[in-house]
């Protein structure tokens, strides 16, 4: 099976609402570049319906590394049309099974140039124009994470469903110092700081700038990029009124819905 058609059997699974299955080894995905050659042909399918518009980037953490068993980041292609604001519903049964993670999103500038790399966290925040309290949706289709490896998430577009944006600010605070702290219902249920995605969130913007050059590509201006979940991933399973609190840069707060 070639990698096209490995593409369009995913995007014919979210299609018909089939469940997560890893890639078998008939697939002959053996490598990341082929998992995200797959990824490069789901997309383009997901395209006929929404242009991309930005990135997430996925295991950031070693909380989320660890949820996973994956030690290292992975990366998925957001698109125009599942970018939200705050505030917004979510329904459950309009996916596989509704995940949220709770992140710092940035907002590039300006086009980004091969010939400047490789980006580290210092040169890649010039580029930066915007960052907010952000909340990634993803559908995980009731995977069994005993059997998840980095080739089969990255293959399906690491899971993202969709963004969550607060308001964008063009000055910030130190991230690395700033506590993200998530409520349902009013009760806290989960916290993190900004330090906790590979020790700030540009250190895995400057590692999605090198990864998008090794693919022949960068990022662009106007780029939204989700940097990964300062807490691990809450998988709501029943209606509920969630707030999300990035201390001195901004609030998300959406609804979910049966």
């Amino acid at each position: 099976m070639t990698y096209s058609e490995i593409g369009r059997r995913i995007y014919e699974e979210h299609g018909a609402s089939k469940p997560f299955l890893p890639l078998q080894p008939e697939d002959l995905v053996r490598t990341q570049r082929d998992a995200y050659d797959v990824q490069d042909h789901y997309v383009r399918l997901i395209n006929d319906q929404g242009r991309g518009i930005g990135y997430k980037i996925g295991l950031t953490s070693a909380r989320m590394q660890k949820m996973c068993s994956i030690d290292s980041p992975v990366a998925g292609v957001v698109f125009a049309d599942r970018v939200f604001q705050s505030g917004v519903h979510l329904k459950r049964h309009q996916f596989g099974r509704l995940g949220v993670e709770f992140e710092i999103g940035v907002r590039i500038g300006r086009d980004l140039d091969a010939s400047e790399g490789p980006f580290t966290r210092e040169t890649i925040e010039a580029a930066v124009d915007g960052v907010c309290a952000a909340v990634e949706v993803v559908d995980d289709r009731s995977a069994d994470y005993s059997l998840l490896n980095a080739l089969s998430l990255i293959a399906d577009n690491s899971w993202n469903a969709g963004i969550i944006l607060g308001e964008w600010r063009h000055e910030w605070p130190a991230l690395e110092d700033l506590k993200g702290s998530v409520s349902l219902d009013g009760t806290e249920i989960d916290s993190g700081y900004g330090r906790d995605v590979l020790g700030h969130p540009f250190t895995p913007l400057a590692w999605l700038a090198n990864h998008l050059v090794e693919r022949g590509g960068g990022l662009k201006a106007g780029d939204i990029v989700l940097t990964g979940s300062l807490v691990t991933t809450k998988f709501p399973k029943e209606s509920g009124s969630f707030h999300y609190t990035l201390d001195g840069l901004g609030t998300v707060d959406f609804e979910v819905e049966d």
